[in-house]
This record gives C-alpha cells, structure tokens and sequence, in this order.
C-alpha cells in the first residue's frame, strides 16, 4: 500500500511512519521544510511541501498515493496573536489537500481532528458521543470543524472516502505543552494545589494513537465515518498527577485549594482556558470506533506514562 502522512515529521507523525513502514507500506512523508527530511525514518520518501495553507503545493506529494493521512495543522496555542491563522491552515489547507488529493485518485484520506471540534470541558463529565451536536468554542476547535466539512464537501464531489479521528489530549514519547509541563513540575517535586479537583479527563497514547490510524486506514467499514478515540481510562487531573509521579518514581506533592478559587486567580491572570483543561472535565466515549471496527487500544495508560516517563528522562 502506498501512503502519504503530511505533518510527518511532528509528534504524532514520528510515531506512526516507522509503525506504516514496519507494516511494509511504500510511505511519503510531507514535512514543511527540507531541514526537516532528515527527521523522516528510512526508508520513507520524503517531500518538501512548505506551509500549510490555501497555496500549499501537494503537486509531488499526492500523485501515486492511495491513502492519505492528514495529520500536519497548525495546533493549539495559548493566546494566539493571529486567530485568523488557524482558519488558512487548518481550514483552507485542508481543502487544497482533499481536492489535490480526490484529483491524484487517492482512495481515502484520514484527518486527525480533535474533541475540541465538538466543545471544551464542563463541569459534568458527560462523555462526548459522536452524534453530539458540534460547539467548539476556540478558533482552534472551529478550525479543526471546519476542516472536517471541507474535506467531507470534496469527498461528495469526487467520490474520495473519508474517515474522521477526533482524540482528546495526545500523550507519549516526544510530547510537548501541558502534559510535557505536568512531567517537569511532578519530577521537580513542585507543590501544586490540585488535591481538591474532582473532574474526568480523557487521554490517549499516541501509541494508541496509531493503532487506530491503522485500523482506520485498513478497514472497509471506517469509510466515511467519525470516530472519537481514547485509552478508555478517564482520570482526574490529581489521578493523573500521581500516575505521572508513579511513572516517574517521584512523590506527588498535591494540597487543596477551592477549585472556584483556582479559577477565580486564572480569571485575574488571564490564563482561563489553561484552568480549565487542569480544572474541568472532558470524557470522550470511544464505543463507536470498538464496535465498528473492533479496535482496542493496546496499551494501558499506565504503560503508556511509563513510555513517557523514560522518554522524559532522556531528554
């Protein structure tokens, strides 16, 4: 099978080309730039595409290939100067890629999405299902939305099938931002005040990750689907903060402080949404993908933070 992966040389795209390549798959990698070819794993192909975006030229990415997995976007960023930036990435350059790729007779392109395509966290732990009604409430979470219709708008023009992975937060070997930072203060034996928290969070493994881009890429019954995917063990942020202390032999240093508290000093300082991805719930229910498909996630979370945790102390 011949594949192409953009975003290839990123977190998620370094875990899943030596995973296609184990499987004996012919894979091209598209990268942003050429200091970024050497990252590839050989024996991939690589390709220079430049920025994602409405210009972006898949011209000697897509010919040839028969599937397609879109993982390159422009991610989530505290405080984004340029909201219109998600939009051109995510949004435009995901159209350019599904109609280049619908012309090149590509037979199914898979997008990595994200939960936040649908909403944000509450305070009621509610799983998320796949036929909820989509509300994202950041032009990340509307990017990500909006990319899905676009790419689904040329996938009803050309006959191309689509699949749709909306994971919550992503988590292994490589990782950077929140759970990265969680890793650092757990391991520097900062107190936090989180003890109090009582929310639910879902993650996944990018192990996992893979495994279901796997399943998604081979089975005939994944076309034209969307899936939310997750490891199926939802924890709370002080859950979360002491396997990360097991993961790294270290003590988590945890003592209470009133969550409206907490949220009240972020108000003030600005950094809400940072409180709510430590303070409020976000459960996604993956039943979906593992009746449909029979998919499982083939490694535990605390395997998975044990991956992580051995990663982190190399780096």
């Amino acid at each position: 099978m011949r594949i192409l992966v953009t975003g290839a040389s990123g977190f998620i795209g370094s875990h899943l080309l030596p995973a296609l390549l184990a499987r004996g798959w012919q894979v091209r990698g598209a990268v942003r730039s050429t200091e970024r070819l050497d990252r590839l794993p050989a024996p991939a192909e690589g390709v220079v595409v430049g920025e994602l975006g409405p210009q972006t030229d898949w011209s000697q990415a897509v010919p040839g290939m028969e599937m397609v997995v879109h993982l390159a976007a422009r991610v989530h960023v505290m405080h984004d100067a340029d909201p219109l930036a998600y939009s051109r990435a995510n949004v435009d350059g995901s159209r350019r890629l599904a109609a280049a790729a619908a012309a090149a007779g590509v037979r199914r392109l898979v997008f990595v999405s994200s939960v936040k395509a649908m909403g944000e966290a509450d305070r009621t732990a509610r799983p998320w299902r796949e036929e909820d009604p989509c509300a994202p409430q950041d032009e990340y979470g509307r990017s990500k939305l909006a990319a899905e219709r676009a790419i689904a708008e040329a996938a009803c023009r050309t006959g191309m099938e689509t699949v749709v992975l909306r994971p919550p937060v992503v988590y292994g070997p490589g990782v950077v931002a929140n759970i990265y930072s969680l890793f650092r203060m757990v391991d520097r034996g900062w107190p936090l005040p989180l003890r109090s928290v009582d929310n639910r969070r879902s993650f996944i493994y990018v192990g996992n990750l893979v495994h279901a881009l796997i399943a998604v890429v081979e089975h005939p019954k994944a076309s034209g689907q969307t899936f939310l995917v997750s490891d199926g063990q939802d924890l709370s942020t002080p859950e979360l903060i002491r396997a990360i202390g097991r993961a790294l032999g270290k003590p988590a240093r945890l003592f209470p402080l009133p969550p409206d508290l907490l949220r009240g000093v972020a108000w003030c300082l600005g950094r809400s949404g940072e409180a709510d991805r430590l303070l409020g719930s976000l459960v996604v229910d993956s039943t979906g993908v593992r009746r449909r498909l029979g998919w499982e996630p083939p490694i535990l979370l605390e395997e998975g933070l044990a991956r992580t945790a051995e990663w982190y102390r190399r780096v």
